[in-house]
């Protein structure tokens, strides 16, 4: 009975220390090769966490994303601590962020050493210049994907047209775009359910 119980102990510390060394692994290449960081990163993990290891649904990674937003730190950082958590609690929360921060944080530490070198060589100009219109183009595609999982409609596609107004045009902070968007939706439910209870009270 006792060595039932420590094979299962082991067995099931085998398989989540595999996810931890998975998850690290994946976050660590996600880091690795996503030049711009941030939001550019966003096909990547998508990719990798949606479609692939199906981890979590569209729906969930949209929320994870909004509350990323609203959280100070980096952005890239903070969607891999709460898929992390998500997932496996405070370790998964850890081992995702360290795979996320290891190789940016060796890549700047070795430009750091050797940029003086090589700031001004052309060709690395030019090759900053190609890589800065394909990261944009990067971060719309998932942006047309994730529209079709929030739900958009007519009554309501006014709210990103707003947002982005308000965050390109006035320099709002995405932050308060946030807030104000999850306090109109929490309004707009309690004004929506009181209607349905009246009118239920009425025909009643």
């Amino acid at each position: 009975m006792v060595i039932r119980k420590v094979r299962a102990l082991l067995f099931i510390n085998t398989r989540t220390m595999n996810f931890y060394l998975k998850s690290f692994c994946i976050f660590s290449r996600i880091g690795l090769f996503t030049i711009g960081g941030g939001y550019a990163m966003i096909p990547l993990i998508e990719a990798e966490i949606i479609d692939k290891q199906k981890w979590v649904s569209r729906e969930d990674f949209i929320d994870l994303m909004a509350l990323a937003q609203t959280v100070p730190g980096i952005f890239a950082v903070n969607i891999a601590i709460f898929i992390g958590y998500k997932l496996r609690k405070f370790w998964g929360a850890f081992f995702m962020a360290l795979g996320t921060i290891l190789p940016s944080f060796i890549i700047i530490l070795a430009i750091a050493l050797f940029f003086q070198q090589f700031k001004d060589y052309p060709a690395v100009e030019n090759i900053f210049k190609g890589i800065r219109p394909a990261v944009v183009a990067l971060i719309a595609a998932p942006t047309f994907k994730m529209a079709k999982s929030a739900k958009i409609s007519r009554y309501n596609v006014w709210i990103p047209a707003v947002s982005a107004l308000l965050i390109w045009q006035l320099d709002f902070s995405p932050i308060y775009v946030i807030i104000l968007s999850g306090l109109g939706g929490y309004l707009y439910g309690r004004y929506k359910n009181k209607t349905q209870t009246d009118d239920g009270g009425n025909k009643a």
